[in-house]
């Protein structure tokens, strides 16, 4: 083991020479030192002091204190950190928070001063500002004057009437009678649609405890008419109609069916009711799954009424077509007082397949089974369909109710005659929706399912007649068709040749006002005009 020169004398310094009283002889770092020299015959770069010579004292501020644990030096090193962590500890700040100036007192009739001075929200006790503190001069005046006039907008709520929301907006009965009656002259009030925001104005009143009679009062009754009332200089209602010039052009829209025929038809403008309509008739028509392509093109056509205010409203769907490589695949119109849709060769909807009577899927087939509740084989003359407890149950097409009650080991049941002599049954209802003798139409609610009678748990079990002789139900479609002839075929198919030669787009034209149109609908108030100049596109 090697030991540094400055080893060598810590350790003399610590263990004493070997001349001393002790009379050891030499310690042992010099006869280790003497033995590495003698080993590798190297000589120390300085010789080592004489073992009578005293040890030099140093005095070190930071000592390692990894090295020499537990010796004198070691010790001396935690001393010094100890008296510097308590010089440290002694001089630490204060965080205590400091004092500050008491705020000033102010009595309150100083605050009632400051107030009338101060700009503040009135909520908080401000006055406006714009004026001085009252003073011995100051009057209190024995009544306030009410405004000359008030302006408020009324809104018809669904199933609100006419006349109880004028007297809610403040009219007295007797004005609102006559403005009833003058609105009622002019138009039925039940056709006034929920939502029609009415203006009114209203005057000064005679004393505090009159109400305030009605100056002015004007709303939109119907797209096409404008009402107004005015009272004029003799103190009576007058009632003036102002008619809007409407064009009834309907709205077609063209385009590709490309990978999603809703969202193209959407994409193109057409109105989201307006595509499940179109998608509905030409479901009726055409395989929509397989039979479309993305090359074919889609046909619609909405009516459309645009008002010469500029407001435009979408009606129901009056056309469907489909076309592929340019030619019709299909053209739908509706017609008739139902709306139902007709082809162009006059035929009808055509109703395919039957409507499943739940939309549940089916967990028992027609045919002999093992009954479970008699235990014993027998016919199972319907099929199963599994649902829970009060889905409702459809006919699966028209017909008419020949039995709705108590049926035995069927529970509560529904049995209906369709056309060809067939009829279907529909047991174990927990309510029957329909009466004896009622006539539905197909996909009409006529009971809910339940678990009445010879009945393990809630499901529909379905059954059909032909001839008075049980059948498989599913193998079983029906398809109605209605035939235009005569005089209905030529006016149909004369009013779908005048439909078709709309073009597309062209009901987005504007419509052009007339001079009279133009003056009537220039606005007094110069905010009003900008406003105007705003919402006009540009051109």
């Amino acid at each position: 083991m090697y030991t540094s020169p400055e080893d060598q004398d810590r350790s003399a310094a610590g263990s004493g020479t070997g001349d001393g009283a002790g009379g050891r002889g030499l310690p042992t770092a010099r006869l280790a030192h003497d033995q590495i020299v003698r080993v590798f015959g190297d000589k120390p770069a300085e010789p080592a002091p004489p073992a009578s010579s005293a040890p030099k004292l140093r005095f070190e501020l930071a000592r390692d204190m990894g090295r020499d644990i537990g010796s004198r030096r070691w010790f001396g090193g935690l001393g010094t950190f100890v008296g510097l962590t308590a010089v440290a500890l002694a001089f630490w700040p204060s965080y205590a928070p400091l004092e500050a100036a008491l705020p000033t007192q102010i009595e309150a009739a100083n605050v009632d001063e400051y107030r009338s001075q101060i700009i503040m929200p009135l909520a908080l006790g401000s006055d406006t500002g714009r004026r001085m503190g009252p003073t011995a001069l100051v009057r209190p005046l024995a009544a306030a004057p009410e405004r000359p006039q008030i302006q408020m907008v009324a809104t018809l709520a669904r199933g609100d009437s006419f006349d109880r929301m004028l007297l809610r907006a403040g009219l007295g009965r007797e004005d609102a009678a006559r403005v009833a009656a003058l609105v009622g002259s002019a138009m039925p009030i039940e056709e006034i649609e929920p939502g029609t925001k009415v203006d009114i104005t209203l005057g000064r009143r005679a004393s505090a405890s009159a109400p305030r009679p009605l100056d002015q009062l004007q709303f939109r009754a119907r797209f096409d008419l404008e009402l107004a009332l005015a009272r004029g200089p003799g103190g009576g209602l007058s009632l003036e109609r102002k008619l809007i010039r409407v064009d009834d052009t309907p709205l077609r829209i063209r385009g590709r069916v490309g990978s999603s025929l809703y969202r193209s038809a959407r994409a193109a403008g057409a109105p989201a009711s307006a595509v499940q309509a179109y998608l509905k008739a030409l479901g009726e028509h055409v395989d929509m799954d397989r039979a479309i392509a993305a090359d074919d093109t889609f046909d619609l056509i909405v009516a459309h009424r645009r008002a010469a205010t500029g407001e435009r409203q979408a009606g129901q769907l009056l056309f469907a077509g489909l076309e592929s490589d340019d030619k019709p695949r299909a053209q739908l119109m509706r017609w008739g007082e139902k709306g139902e849709f007709f082809e162009a060769s006059g035929v009808g909807e055509q109703r395919s397949g039957l409507v499943a009577p739940v939309p549940g899927r089916m967990s028992s087939s027609y045919g002999m089974r093992r009954h479970p509740i008699l235990g014993y084989r027998r016919m199972h003359s319907g099929v199963d369909f599994r649902a829970r407890h009060g889905t409702p149950i459809v006919a699966v097409t028209d017909g008419r109710v020949t039995g709705a009650g108590r049926m035995g080991g069927c529970g509560n049941a529904v049995r209906l005659r369709h056309g060809g002599g067939l009829d279907t049954r529909y047991c174990h209802m927990s309510r029957i929706a329909v009466q004896n003798g009622q006539s539905v139409r197909r996909g009409q609610v006529i009971g809910y399912v339940g678990s009445t009678g010879l009945s393990t748990g809630a499901h529909l079990h379905y059954e059909m007649y032909r001839g008075g002789r049980s059948i498989d139900p599913a193998g079983v479609s029906f398809v109605t068709r209605a035939q235009l002839s005569g005089d209905d075929l030529r006016a149909f198919r004369a009013a779908l040749a005048k439909l078709k030669t709309v073009e597309a787009g062209e009901a987005l034209a504007k419509l052009d006002q007339t001079e009279a149109e133009r003056a009537a609908r220039e606005p007094l108030r110069e905010i009003d005009r900008l406003d105007l100049k705003r919402s006009e596109p540009l051109s």
